[in-house]
């Protein structure tokens, strides 16, 4: 039995791990054997994922939680190394297979090779170049030391090559945060401000902002805020706001009659939200790799992207995080001159069907 250990330490991580592991049930009922333990670290609290979060999106629940949150950026680090480390010791694995950039995924790929153990990185190789953001430094961390690494893009493999990662190292594969999208886009769930506000299909606009570079200054945070109002027409901006950022613009009593501030919502709303909305403003990249897909225009206020495909192919625009460079997005975005987008290379909805036979060529390298 080949057994390999997945790792999660946040919301998003479980949508990216769900395909994966209905896929490796789906290869065990036809006997092979490919065995997994959901691990949870725990990173972040999510008042959101209890037990409905992992029904609403067909999501098995984690074999154990490590609950290792709080706490700075090392004592983060530290906590889940310690507790993972006891954790393998005590359920030995293969494979530890770690996805995305949180701290979990470096954190976890470090003990797994302590321990001799190998490691596979999923969306391994994608790079935003700005070491400001802790995100690159555990990319750069986790496939430094990586033996396998599925990859979304050519990008992400051209960025392997350079670094002196061997082709047999790369699986090509797509993007199971598509999979989780297409799977689930039947399900979306109109939210109860949709009634509201009386909402209109592509007669409004949705709002993320959470990067430190766009909240944690307030008069940044202000600025961007102003120009996006004054410049959005009289559409209604629909804003779920995240909790630091909710924090901030309490204390900067930021307020106007089409900006309507919301709780976070859960997965299906707010992409019921996004797939109907003329626009998404956001400095996410998940975000941009789902309007994408759902040929929403997306503008990103970042100065930099590690999905450049989103750009390229996708629907999405990087506007930077100077305010003022909004106007020109925006008056191309109501001229109805937006690119239309188009598909972006095995981003698919099949993803984790070639990640479970890349997972089953490494097992027959024993």
């Amino acid at each position: 039995m080949y057994k390999i250990t997945i790792i999660a330490g946040a919301r998003p991580n479980f949508m990216k791990i769900a395909p994966i592991i209905h896929a490796i049930q789906k290869t065990q009922k036809e006997g092979f054997e490919l065995d997994y333990r959901l691990v949870h670290t725990g990173q972040h609290y999510d008042k959101n994922m209890s037990g409905s979060f992992f029904e609403q999106l067909d999501i098995p629940e984690p074999h154990v939680n490590l609950d290792c949150h709080g706490g700075s950026q090392a004592q983060q680090t530290a906590d889940i190394m310690i507790h993972f480390e006891k954790e393998l010791l005590a359920h030995p694995a293969n494979l530890v297979l770690v996805v995305g950039d949180v701290t979990s995924t470096m954190a976890c790929a470090l003990v797994a090779q302590k321990l001799n153990t190998k490691v596979a990185h999923v969306e391994g190789g994608i790079r935003s170049d700005d070491w400001s953001m802790p995100e690159e430094i555990n990319r750069l961390v986790t496939d430094s030391i990586t033996n396998y690494f599925f990859t979304t893009s050519e990008t992400a493999n051209i960025n392997l090559k350079q670094s002196g990662v061997k082709e047999d190292q790369i699986f090509f594969v797509g993007n199971t945060m598509i999979d989780t999208l297409l799977k689930q886009r039947p399900n979306f769930t109109k939210p109860k401000v949709w009634n509201d506000l009386n909402l209109e299909k592509q007669n409004y606009i949705v709002m993320t902002l959470h990067r430190p570079a766009n909240v944690d200054e307030e008069s940044q945070l202000k600025s961007m805020i102003d120009e996006i109002i004054a410049h959005t027409r009289d559409l209604p901006l629909v804003f779920p706001v995240h909790p630091r950022t909710a924090k901030i613009l309490e204390r900067l009593k930021v307020g106007h009659s089409r900006l309507h501030m919301l709780e976070p919502l859960s997965y299906l709303e707010f992409n019921y939200l996004v797939e109907n909305a003329k626009a998404v403003i956001t400095d996410s990249g998940g975000i941009t790799e789902e309007a994408s897909i759902m040929r929403v225009p997306c503008l990103t206020l970042r100065d930099n992207t590690e999905r450049p495909e989103t750009i390229t192919l996708g629907t999405n625009e990087l506007v930077g995080t100077d305010p003022e460079n909004l106007k020109p997005y925006l008056d191309k975005l109501f001229a109805g001159q937006w690119k239309k987008g188009q598909d972006i290379p095995l981003w698919d909805g099949k993803t984790a069907e070639r990640i479970v036979d890349g997972l089953k060529a490494i097992s027959n390298e024993r």
